[in-house]
């Protein structure tokens, strides 16, 4: 029952790309992740994705369109959907899937 502090949990990343299990709830798990560019085009073949952000803005590549994603903002990605995630700023965002997500791409 620890309470958990993005802002500590987040502050002192200056990678590019973070991303780390902070709890797990059942058979998911929740992951911090800190981006300031872009990861690679994959899709997740067991479940659905879900990104919650909490500062700067993510941007969700599809094949064919982009979703800029907002502080307070969320995004469901549909499992076997080909996706790509990144920002041109510092972006800290929760990420929510099941523990045994497998992830195709390149």
């Amino acid at each position: 029952m620890d309470v958990l502090d993005f802002k500590a949990l987040s502050d002192h990343i200056t990678d590019d790309w973070k991303n780390f299990p902070i709890s797990e709830i059942n058979d998911h798990v929740v992951r911090l992740s800190v981006l300031q560019r872009d990861f690679h085009w994959h899709k997740h073949t067991v479940s659905d994705e879900f990104f919650y952000v909490i500062e700067g803005q993510l941007l969700v590549d599809f094949e064919g369109e982009t979703k800029e994603v907002n502080p307070g903002q969320m995004i469901k990605v549909p499992k076997n959907v080909m996706h790509r995630t990144r920002s041109n700023q510092r972006t800290v965002l929760l990420c929510f899937e099941t523990a045994d997500n497998d992830i195709e791409g390149s």
